[in-house]
């Protein structure tokens, strides 16, 4: 067996619940890995930069994930194409796919550098940021972006590995890159008390250096997904078939960054307590929804393996595992995080108005946290079916129109936190039920397919 085939696994064969522990388990650290970049800026800035600027990194995430979510929605695309393709044993294919998505990240990443440095400040202010924070929020937000071309490579180059059962290198590489990224805080702002562009421009850094390493890998593997700079070139079809795929996740998560800007405007309205309130527990949940998020991953690798491996059988048991696994996950992390919420908050923040804001939205949104982790593991194994468009159109309808309309009605009938918040559970509820109807109608279609 060969250096690279030893971090693979064999999606298409034999019991699918190790395997699926074993492909998920390295994901969900990365995933953790990754939210500490944001989450050892939130601390930094919290404990010595005071809490305006708290405030101001937090205030931009929704933003920031609407700008990025588009293009990182071609990343999903490449995750389907790379394990369906590599499940048929498409070696041609594959190949074309890999250089298409590389040079894709990095044109990506190119124009978002200008797209965020221009848009910043505008829509901060149409956001409702107050003056006191808007300054920092914006200078974050700069910094950023001049990073992107090395945050998309990570992103696509990990689909890539992802792809073909590898999750132990991203891993690997984002533990080195968290280190640096926690020891460039601290020298940045409390050495050198550069506040927001401190923490903004160690990110910037640690992910240099995930983005190389991730690169490094594709380029040094001996197996189908090697990476060739002379063979970097755009494949018409196989960017069609990638945007097909990956945009509607893309144009999905873009929406859900919108409803969550119309709700980051409403927690705006309540000051910069209740932001950094919100922040510190926001981000909080992002580790217990990354935990969640990497069974939605893992339903998407495996069910697209089999898929291209025509094994449509296991696509049903990979569902029901990964709705287990993420039910656990999500009620042990969901309800543990608001149990110690009043500690993991005193990370953050030693203010007690912001713990007390914080612990108000743990109070609605991490007890029935699994229920969004069901929505979501549902998204996955449509997508690895092959079906885009209709998860898409229910998630957007489900969980992003409900919350819009719930802000414009309810909320403004009723202008409080806990109205606001109550808008999460709601939605995330009735998105599964229909997510749910959705996969059994494509699932009978399927076996239909199967013993046709």
């Amino acid at each position: 067996m060969s250096k690279n085939k030893s971090y693979e696994i064999d999606m298409c064969n034999g019991p699918l619940l190790g395997k699926i522990l074993l492909f998920s388990i390295p994901l969900m650290l990365s995933g953790v890995l990754q939210l500490l970049f944001n989450a050892a800026d939130i601390v930094v800035v919290g404990r010595f930069a005071g809490h305006q600027a708290l405030a101001a990194v937090g205030s931009t995430s929704a933003l920031i994930n609407l700008l990025v979510n588009v293009f990182i929605g071609l990343s999903v695309g490449t995750n389907v194409m790379v394990a369906n393709y590599y499940g048929a044993g498409d070696r041609e294919r594959l190949s074309q796919t890999v250089h298409t998505a590389i040079l894709s990240s990095i044109i990506c990443g190119l124009a978002l550098i200008f797209i965020g440095g221009f848009l910043a400040k505008p829509m901060l202010t149409l956001m409702g940021t107050p003056d006191d924070v808007l300054h920092q929020a914006a200078l974050y937000m700069r910094i950023y972006f001049a990073g992107m071309p090395v945050f998309m490579l990570y992103n696509f180059g990990a689909a890539i590995l992802r792809a073909v059962g590898d999750t132990r290198r991203p891993l690997y590489y984002l533990l080195i890159a968290g280190v640096l990224n926690v020891g460039l805080n601290l020298i940045f702002v409390i050495v050198l008390h550069m506040g927001v562009a401190g923490v903004a421009l160690a990110t910037v850094i640690s992910q240099i250096v995930s983005a190389f390493l991730v690169i490094k890998a594709l380029m040094n593997s001996d197996d189908m997904i090697r990476l060739e700079l002379k063979k970097l070139k755009i494949h018409p079809a196989r960017l069609r078939k990638m945007i097909r795929i990956g945009l509607p996740a893309g144009m999905q998560g873009a929406v859900f960054s919108v409803s969550n800007m119309l709700i980051q405007s409403s927690i705006n309205s309540f000051g910069s307590i209740a932001m950094a309130g919100s922040t510190a527990a926001g981000n909080i949940e992002g580790f217990v929804y990354t935990a969640m998020n990497s069974f939605y991953q893992t339903a998407l690798s495996f069910t697209s393996q089999n898929m291209g491996a025509g094994k449509y059988k296991r696509v049903g048991r990979i569902l029901i595992l990964c709705q287990i696994c993420v039910t656990i996950t999500g009620l042990v992390l969901g309800n543990g995080s608001y149990l110690f919420g009043r500690q993991l908050l005193g990370i953050y923040s030693s203010d007690p108005e912001v713990i007390a804001y914080g612990l108000l939205r743990m109070s609605y949104l991490c007890i029935p946290y699994f229920l969004c982790g069901n929505m979501d593991v549902m998204v996955g194994s449509l997508r690895g079916m092959g079906y885009s468009i209709m998860p898409m159109l229910v998630s957007l309808a489900g969980a992003c129109g409900i919350r819009v309309i719930w802000i414009y009605t309810i909320f403004r009938m009723n202008h409080t936190l806990e109205t606001l918040f109550t808008s999460y559970p709601i939605s995330w509820i009735i998105t599964a039920v229909v997510h749910l109807i959705c996969f059994m109608i494509a699932y009978r279609k399927l076996k239909e397919k199967a013993s046709a």
